[in-house]
This record gives C-alpha cells, sequence and structure tokens, in this order.
C-alpha cells in the first residue's frame, strides 16, 4: 500500500482530493504514508482519528496534505464544512478516509480507491489487498490524466 501511495503521490497537484474507502485494517492509512513520502510532507503520517484532520507542510515546495479521518463524523458535507476543507483544497492534495458520501460535493474532480482484503485462505492472503482506483471527472476522464493514472497502476 505504501509503495502505491507514492507512486499515485507523483500525480497529484494542488487542488486534487481523494477519497479512500475500506473496512478496519485494509490499508487506508498505509497508503497515506506512502503519498505523504511521495508528496515531501513534513511529519509521520499516522490515522487521525481522534483529531480528525492533520495537516502536513511539504518539506519540497509542493502541496501540502491534509489527511482527514471522517469515520466519526455522522453528517454529510455540514459537519465536513467545519473543517474549512474546501479553504484548504485549492493549495493542498486532500485524502479523506471513510469519507465516501460525505465529501463528494468539494470537487467535481477526485480519485476514489477502495481497498479490500483479498478473499481465499486468510494464511496466505493476509497481506494481499485488491485496490481499485477510479478518476471521477474532467482531470481524469481522459488525456494525461488518464494515461498517468493507467501508468502509475501497472508499475
Amino acid at each position: 500500500m505504501q509503495e502505491l501511495g507514492r507512486r499515485l503521490a507523483g500525480l497529484l497537484r494542488p487542488g486534487d482530493l481523494v477519497l479512500l474507502t475500506g473496512e478496519l485494517g485494509a490499508g487506508k492509512t498505509t497508503l497515506t504514508r506512502g503519498l505523504g513520502e511521495g508528496l515531501g510532507v513534513r511529519g509521520a503520517v499516522t490515522s487521525p482519528t481522534f483529531v480528525i484532520a492533520r495537516v502536513h507542510p511539504s518539506l519540497t515546495g509542493g502541496p501540502a496534505l491534509v489527511h482527514v479521518d471522517a469515520y466519526r463524523l455522522g453528517g454529510g458535507l455540514d459537519e465536513m464544512e467545519d473543517l474549512d476543507l474546501d479553504v484548504s483544497l485549492p493549495e493542498s492534495v486532500v485524502v479523506v478516509e471513510w469519507g465516501d458520501g460525505k465529501v463528494e460535493e468539494l470537487s467535481d474532480d477526485r480519485l476514489h480507491v477502495v481497498i479490500g482484503r483479498a478473499v481465499g485462505h486468510e494464511e496466505v492472503l493476509d497481506d494481499v489487498r485488491e485496490v481499485s482506483v477510479r478518476g471521477i471527472g474532467a482531470r481524469w476522464a481522459h488525456g494525461a490524466g488518464l494515461d498517468a493514472l493507467a501508468g502509475a497502476l501497472s508499475e
């Protein structure tokens, strides 16, 4: 997951929204840790469950990483608005764990990453994940965005 995050980070730019969906322990925070490494942000990326959102400034002059855990937020966009993500989004990469159905209105363009544990013999597949990445909106629909996304996933 961490390596996939590093690869995806190379595609991201300020204003990008990434939604992460998956069960507890699927690897959402691990993928975000890789995004942070790839973006060159300050500080260890850990789950923001108890603080809801954590901002990691860039050490390289790139975009900051805003890491949100929406698991404990019951409401939709109304509750998310209190976090001022719409203010942070234009100059940051915003990653929202458990954001499905809560933050889609923040941007017409977003990546939706779904992470699941592989089904089969658990003793063999415990660390194996099935990941789907879907680009939504004009940014990812065609041309360079789609080609770059396909390239990052096939490496």
